[in-house]
């Protein structure tokens, strides 16, 4: 097997719901248009607040894949 190579992007998904759910958001929509993904790291999380309440979950994730 030849040594690869591999590349990161970095995407923020949403949800109304959770952390976890804007976690999967975000891969599943880089799945859409990118290949041969492998890993993600949690790089940051945060949310906006309306009216004193939770108004979404957003998460920036750094997505690995690799170079063909």
């Amino acid at each position: 097997m030849a040594d690869a190579a591999f590349k990161k992007i970095e995407v923020v998904g949403t949800s109304t719901k959770s952390y976890a759910e804007a976690t999967a958001n975000g891969i599943e929509k880089a799945s859409e248009s990118l290949h041969g993904m492998s890993w993600f790291e949690v790089v940051e999380m945060r949310g906006s607040i309306v009216d004193g309440k939770v108004q979404q979950y957003q998460v920036t994730l750094k997505i690995g894949f690799k170079v063909d």
